[in-house]
């Protein structure tokens, strides 16, 4: 393979392994060093941004959290400050995370499940 073949391919690999994705109101970027960052959309600063170890470290501390919850909930994990409000939003926006935004004030994050009743009457039969 000739030198610039090979440049090519690794600047392939790395726009692979890189991605932002921007949603309504956050961000999500996949780092080359496996690294998952969560920020405020159109922020440059490190203050609008929680950086992740991985994406499936994001998803763990979406699984512990309770089907209903708040800032508070998310402080406890040590994510502090306005990050706590944006970790929230980012569960809302990004679609690997059933889940939406139920209140403003307080925010508040719920959690879909593609087994909850969604209203319709079930018939049921005796024997």
């Amino acid at each position: 393979m000739s030198r610039d073949a090979a440049a090519d391919l690794q600047e392939a690999i790395g726009s692979a392994l890189t991605e932002k994705r921007e949603f309504f109101r956050t961000a999500g970027e996949y780092r080359r060093d496996g690294s998952y960052v969560v920020s405020r959309r159109g922020a440059d600063s490190t203050g609008n941004a929680k950086v992740f170890t991985s994406f499936d470290e994001l998803r763990r501390l979406y699984d512990r959290l309770p089907t209903n919850f708040t800032a508070e909930d998310i402080g406890r994990t040590g994510i502090t400050g306005s990050r706590r409000h944006m970790i929230i939003r980012h569960f809302g926006e990004h679609p690997a995370f059933d889940c939406r935004i139920s209140s403003r004030n307080p925010l508040t994050g719920e959690k879909q499940s593609k087994n909850v009743d969604d209203g319709a009457e079930i018939e049921v039969f005796a024997d």
